[in-house]
């Protein structure tokens, strides 16, 4: 049999042995995972209201209950529709005889009207089958959203590698392009697979994954060889790709590694960001909530700032700067301009002490970090986040990301208007490739082991480090 066909094979048979395991776009897997468990509670709400004429404590707790055991919900996307129904039939056969049985053992099956009952017993199963028969009407809709497809390249064109590519051309709701894969064997050693496209070797992978915006790279390689897997993460530490390895294998120094699924297939993530999914939907919600009450409650602090920039010098109150974003993408970043110039091009000079640039109000305002606030808008607008690895200029960018290994992940995330590097001394200038380096490591430790608890406390400590004054920030 050959590679193809193997492949090809391979995928059949994992569809046929676990088919709900077969991964979709991570908004559309957010949305799975609540769909079942929402209908069983709206649905039991619905009941209450129409027969109790309100939401008694005991259907409250029913509903409780009933989410936390559907929670979260099987992903059913990729299945046929008359799977979609037998599964949830079944599903919800095992949880109803589990509560009816509970509820008569204690007792406390009195607590509901018989009518409410019976009607939940057959509703619940309606409302979660029409609710994924109207997700898969919408799916196209929600794709298209979020923008372009995700572009990704597989390393190795051996039977892993061809198998993922095989399930990733046969997913029907995913936002992933797979652009072709790279592989050192050339002529009798490498059966090459159509309708594949054979891009490069490996040297020339990490030039295409810049040039082309790659975002996800699988690597399917054999484990002998190590030497070689290694080098090719050294060289793609100048991307900001999301990496994985086809099939598992440990690593160190890893981002966010943790074990997952491409369509069935094992990957390890090397590389990624800590906001997928439920996560970024957590820091996503925190930043607009956290932005609108502080810009809420320091607007009359803005205006006052305002108003001093202007009568302090000539120029513009708001200083924009092009800075490096998400996936490195260039971004304009709001400031509250602090000096008699507005550099933004090839060569600009970081601030030193005593620096003849500063404006008397703009010492102020950079000691305090009161020219950071305009950010905040920054924040609502999507670019930037309160918390994360802090923004440079873009041409501080290019010279660094040749010196320090690694530099370019840090815009796996979105860049902050604080991080965990400022609030442990790493603040203002960096007068030392030592430093950048240090605070470097920092943003990588933030990616890391990234929470909202984390978050939390590095913006109680930035308040803290405002307050004292920072002898860092001139």
């Amino acid at each position: 049999m050959s590679q193809p066909e193997l492949a090809m094979a391979t995928t059949r048979n994992s569809a046929r042995r676990a088919p709900g395991q077969i991964a979709t776009d991570d908004f559309l897997s957010a949305i799975e995972a609540v769909l079942d468990p929402a209908m069983l509670v709206a649905t039991l709400w619905g009941l209450a209201l129409w027969f109790e004429g309100e939401l008694p404590p005991a259907y409250l707790i029913l509903s409780v209950i009933g989410f936390s055991i559907t929670f979260p919900g099987t992903p059913r996307l990729q299945l046929p529709l008359r799977r979609v129904v037998t599964d949830v039939l079944f599903g919800w056969i095992w949880i109803a005889a589990l509560l009816l049985l509970t509820g008569f053992a204690t007792r406390y099956i009195r607590e509901f009207s018989a009518q409410a009952v019976a009607a939940w017993l057959w509703m619940a199963p309606t409302a979660q089958v029409a609710a994924h028969v109207l997700l898969r009407a919408a799916a196209p809709w929600i794709l298209a959203l979020q923008g372009p497809p995700q572009r990704a390249v597989i390393v190795g064109m051996n039977e892993q590698g061809l198998a993922l590519a095989a399930r990733i051309g046969q997913a029907r709701y995913s936002r992933m392009r797979l652009l072709g894969f790279f592989d050192d064997r050339t002529g009798d050693r490498l059966n090459q697979a159509e309708p594949y496209r054979m891009l490069g070797r490996l040297a020339d992978l990490p030039a295409y994954a810049r040039d082309n915006g790659v975002h996800l790279i699988y690597l399917s390689l054999p484990m002998a060889s190590q030497p070689r897997i290694l080098q090719v993460l050294n060289d793609l530490k100048d991307t900001t790709a999301s990496i994985y390895f086809v099939p598992d294998m440990f690593v160190t120094d890893l981002i966010q590694g943790r074990p997952m699924q491409v369509y069935g297939m094992p990957v390890i993530s090397v590389c990624e960001t800590p906001f997928r999914g439920g996560n970024g939907l957590v820091k996503r919600l925190s930043d607009i909530v956290l932005s609108i009450l502080i810009l809420v409650l320091v607007a009359p602090v803005m205006l006052a700032v305002a108003i001093a920039v202007k009568l302090s010098s000539p120029g513009p109150a708001i200083f924009k700067q092009r800075r490096y974003g998400l996936d490195g993408e260039e971004i304009q970043v709001y400031k509250f301009r602090s000096m008699r110039v507005t550099e933004d091009g090839a060569q600009i000079t970081q601030a030193k002490r005593s620096d003849p640039r500063v404006t008397r109000v703009g010492a102020f305002l950079r000691r305090t970090s009161l020219d950071e606030l305009p950010q905040f808008f920054n924040v609502l607008q999507g670019r930037m986040s309160i918390v994360g690895p802090r923004p440079h200029a873009v041409a501080h960018n290019e010279q660094y990301r040749k010196l320090i290994t690694g530099y370019m992940v840090r815009h796996k995330v979105k860049p902050g208007i604080t991080g965990w590097a400022q609030v442990n001394g790493y603040r203002g200038e960096t007068d030392s490739l030592e430093k950048m380096q240090a605070r470097v490591d920092y943003d990588l430790d933030y990616l890391r082991n990234w929470s909202l608890q984390l978050d939390l406390k590095i913006i109680l400590k930035t308040i803290l480090v405002v307050f004292k004054g920072d002898p860092s920030a001139y």
